[in-house]
């Protein structure tokens, strides 16, 4: 049976054990009541048993309504492993001369293998505990690399590296009724040859 069908199914279990607890405890209060027990009694067996049903119905509401929430983030995050894989197929070609030129600039710089995996789990986006864990080394190892890292490509820290690659293959902001050179030169970047 597939999630969606017993996301489906939950609603209406929940609401037939609900009916049949309600059943039962009616059927209890009517035969309290119709063999003389005291009303009192009765008023406050019927006061527990509505409080309990509006409990149990509250319950109920908010599992139905955080199961639905989680049917959406499953929806979207599905549509984005669509996407992702699209887009990859789309621009392989482009991805792959991509990596092809960043492990060339790694070598320009003269990083060590290690170096150039740090660097290219770093550009991806990987904290350094995460890049330890995927290594299978410490933490405090792969922040030494990275500091080479940094160090022989002249950078200063995650961000600058990876401004580097991404400077040159994003098109420029152009400022309103501005020609592109000068708006590159205020921004401080005017430089449009490749870097070495």
């Amino acid at each position: 049976m597939s999630d969606s069908s017993n996301r489906q199914r939950l609603p209406l279990m929940l609401a037939g054990i609900f009916g049949l607890i309600f059943g039962l405890v009616a059927w209890d209060l009517a035969s309290d009541y119709s063999e003389g027990v005291d009303p009192l009694h009765v008023a406050i067996e019927s006061l527990v048993l509505a409080l309990s049903g509006m409990a149990m119905l509250w319950l109920v509401l908010r599992t139905v309504r955080q199961r639905r929430h989680l049917g959406d983030l499953e929806g979207n995050l599905d549509r984005a492993r669509r996407e992702s894989i699209r887009w990859r197929e789309r621009y392989q070609d482009t991805i792959r001369g991509l990596s092809a030129a960043i492990s060339e600039q790694f070598e320009r710089w003269g990083l060590s293998a290690a170096e150039a995996e740090i660097a290219m789990l770093m550009l991806k986006g990987l904290g350094l505990k995460e890049i330890a864990d995927v290594r299978g080394t410490g933490e405090r190892t792969v922040r030494e690399q990275a500091r080479s890292v940094y160090r022989k490509a002249g950078v200063a820290n995650r961000s600058a590296l990876s401004a580097f690659f991404l400077e040159d293959l994003l098109a420029p902001i152009e400022a309103a009724g501005e020609d592109e050179p000068a708006a590159c030169e205020r921004r401080g970047s005017g430089n449009s040859q490749p870097r070495t």
